[in-house]
């Protein structure tokens, strides 16, 4: 398997931009892949639990420049080890759940990594912040001196065709631009988090920064 991980890996690497960072969904893939993806040259994973991203990180001590990104649903309970164990988290998708980061990296002294997680269409399947929400969110956003703001997270709703995927990826793209010209003290617009496996050349075309890859990677999941 770690052979056909590899050669996965150099050939979707090879086919990104150098402006796009892959990173490598591993939730339900063993340590010894992520071994496979990090010796075919991947850096950054993403787990979606906290309790399963514990154990694969302290087996990989010995890997010591892997950045782990938290792409999953986040409930407060679980934002103080999110916090410990995540310089990345990109699910940000309520201002409750950014205040309560906001004040656990100032108890705890560090300074995540945030993308804020918005929904570009309806999608009662999906968490996040509607756009108007959003907008009127950034005003308090800004105040979190302890998050560094770095961009958005999208997630298009399931069923769309090729043009309406893009079309979402694009409205993103604008809504960064439009947060950005605003000039807030705290909120970057310098990432776009968007594109996973069935989708991710779309997002490219978009302008994402980072791609959320997993299946096409590591193979079919449970």
């Amino acid at each position: 398997m770690s052979s056909s991980i590899s050669e996965r890996i150099v050939s979707i690497c090879s086919s990104l931009p150098t402006s796009v960072k892959l990173i490598a969904v591993s939730k339900q893939v063993s340590a010894q892949a992520i071994r496979s993806a990090y010796a075919a040259g991947i850096r950054d994973f993403a787990e979606s639990r906290i309790q399963e991203a514990a154990s694969k990180q302290a087996e990989l001590q010995d890997l010591p420049d892997i950045t782990w990104h938290f792409i999953g649903h986040l409930q407060s309970n679980k934002a103080k080890k999110a916090v410990e164990q995540f310089p990345w988290i990109h699910s940000v998708d309520n201002l409750k759940l950014a205040q309560r980061l906001d004040q656990l990296a100032q108890q705890l002294g560090v300074s995540p990594q945030v993308c804020l997680q918005v929904k570009i269409l309806p999608d009662p399947n999906k968490s996040g912040w509607s756009v108007p929400e959003l907008l009127a969110d950034l005003s308090t956003l800004d105040q979190y001196k302890n998050l560094q703001i770095q961009g958005l997270m999208t997630i298009p709703p399931s069923g769309l065709n090729d043009p309406e995927i893009l079309n979402v990826f694009n409205l993103n793209r604008e809504l960064a631009k439009k947060i950005k010209e605003q000039n807030w003290s705290h909120i970057k617009m310098q990432h776009l988090s968007m594109g996973m496996s069935g989708d991710y050349e779309l997002a490219v075309q978009a302008g994402a920064t980072m791609v959320r890859l997993g299946t096409i990677l590591f193979g079919d999941r449970s």
